[in-house]
């Protein structure tokens, strides 16, 4: 029997709600078609926003939203998504399928979406083709609330009252699509456009986040931080981290969302497995720079990446999306929660119809994926205390290089006075007895549920629910002791009353 000890007595750090947070980009079927219909839709809609889609997005509280790139970031200049929507500007999307852009959704509109949704807003800056000024402007049109051009302009198009910002991005991906940049020199076009991010309420200050690094380059993080913290320490508030999980590891030939087989699975989840490692070892650098931990690893971007789906257009990045990913998710999520004292924030690559997405549409239909039912069990940890927890493993998997550990947990005391364990088993073939021993504390009830299925269990259109959580019951509980046991491919949430 597995040993699971959880100390109550002993929190570890403060799970941030934006540990669940999201990611939204003008890209293929995301905004439009996905969130955004249009107020003149047959679709149900508020405000042009999908009512299905807002909904269930709710029903996970989804904690903070970032928009609107990704690529599209750095070739967005936001006065083109503003004013009546008959008179804004028509733009190529070069990056994501060479569509036309209309601009019809824009800043008005995405704070509207923040505020159905009750989520943050995350706003992602133009540093690689927008100007300082341009940058300045945003940030005045958005949040100051006085007289000024800026203020004058947003209350002229209808919004008189300034919006919360609650965290700003200066660029994006600037080693790459945002500029191509070397660290130097992003270090200090950071420090120069993030000067004009100003705070014009004090008492609402605009997190400021810096562009991390692609995966492992820690030559990226030392020679940022380097330069930003040359001369004057106070000009971040976060870092970013992208890392995608590519089943072969292959920019070119990613693997199948659907089609694949055993030895797809467990390299698949290895190599999301390297986000532990990634965490770690960009900790340690930030550390040398920021012992206390005011800066916050912000991973922006995550999640897996596949080839797209027979038919669809390469560059609106459509895939479906199986129990494969609701691991991917589960694994991923507890790591950020026992990595909470630096990690603060962390965004799935995305929210609709792009990626790992939690929601998928066609026409007015609409279905949660397995990974929206990973959110959904996870809820619980947000705005917890992680809990003092460890968890023994076993290899699974199948040859060398395909072998992995077979569990992964993370344990929080939430609001509501419980503690809430997640767990999944990665393994394909072998369930796992676990005893779960909770030190000095007798427990006194316990509620679970779990999803669970074949590994390429997935919902469709016309099978909405194929995959969907259940109540667990299978557990036994005795003194300090519950124990329970997890089916192979499985993720559980038991809320554990001591």
């Amino acid at each position: 029997m597995v040993k699971l000890y959880v100390n109550p007595k002993v929190t570890k750090g403060h799970i941030n709600p934006e540990l669940q947070g999201h990611f939204s980009e003008h890209l293929g079927r995301c905004i439009y078609e996905g969130i955004y219909v249009g107020e003149d839709s047959d679709i149900p809609n508020e405000n042009g926003m999908r009512t299905d889609v807002v909904e269930a997005l709710k029903e996970i509280r989804v904690p903070v939203l970032r928009w609107p790139g990704g690529c599209f970031a750095d070739e967005y200049h936001w006065r083109d998504g503003i004013g009546p929507k008959e008179g804004r500007k028509k733009m190529i999307n070069t990056h994501w399928g060479g569509v036309v852009e209309d601009n019809s959704f824009g800043t008005h509109e995405f704070m509207e979406l923040c505020r159905q949704l009750g989520c943050k807003a995350y706003v992602n800056g133009n540093l690689g083709s927008g100007t300082v000024q341009e940058m300045s402007e945003w940030v005045e049109y958005m949040t100051f609330d006085g007289v000024s051009p800026m203020a004058d302009l947003r209350k002229e198009n209808g919004h008189e009252e300034p919006w919360r910002l609650d965290y700003f991005g200066v660029g994006n991906e600037s080693w790459g699509c945002g500029g191509n940049m070397r660290p130097e020199f992003y270090g200090d076009m950071y420090r120069r456009y993030q000067t004009y991010v100003r705070n014009y309420d004090s008492k609402k200050p605009v997190r400021r986040i810096a562009c991390g690094a692609n995966a492992d380059d820690y030559h990226w993080t030392d020679k940022v931080l380097e330069t930003v913290f040359d001369h004057g320490t106070g000009f971040m508030d976060g870092m970013s981290l992208h890392y995608y999980t590519l089943p072969t590891g292959d920019w070119s030939s990613k693997g199948s969302a659907l089609d694949f087989d055993e030895k797809d699975w467990y390299r698949t989840l290895k190599a999301t497995l390297k986000m532990e490692e990634l965490i770690r070892r960009h900790s340690s650098i930030m550390d040398q720079y920021d012992p206390e931990k005011k800066i916050g690893m912000i991973i922006d971007e995550w999640g897996t990446w596949y080839d797209v789906e027979p038919g669809t257009n390469p560059g609106f990045l459509y895939q479906q999306n199986t129990m494969r990913d609701a691991l991917v998710a589960g694994i991923n999520l507890n790591l950020f929660n026992k990595n909470c004292d630096r990690v603060k924030m962390a965004n799935i690559a995305q929210m609709v119809n792009v990626l790992q997405a939690v929601i998928l549409t066609e026409g007015e239909k609409m279905i949660k994926t397995p990974t929206w039912h990973v959110f959904d069990l996870y809820q619980h940890h947000q705005d917890g205390e992680l809990v003092e927890s460890s968890i023994e493993t076993k290899e699974a998997g199948l040859e060398d290089g395909y072998r992995i550990p077979d569990l992964s947990e993370s344990v929080s005391l939430g609001k509501d006075g419980r503690l809430h364990v997640t767990v999944t088993n990665a393994s394909l073939t072998e369930s796992r007895e676990i005893e779960g021993c909770f030190a000095e504390s007798p427990v006194l009830s316990v509620k679970g549920r779990i999803l669970t299925g074949d590994m390429r269990a997935h919902n469709t259109f016309e099978d909405p629910d194929a995959v969907h959580t259940v109540e667990f019951t299978d557990y036994t509980v005795e003194g300090n002791k519950v124990c329970f046991t997890i089916p192979a491919c499985s993720v559980v949430h038991l809320a554990v009353e001591v």
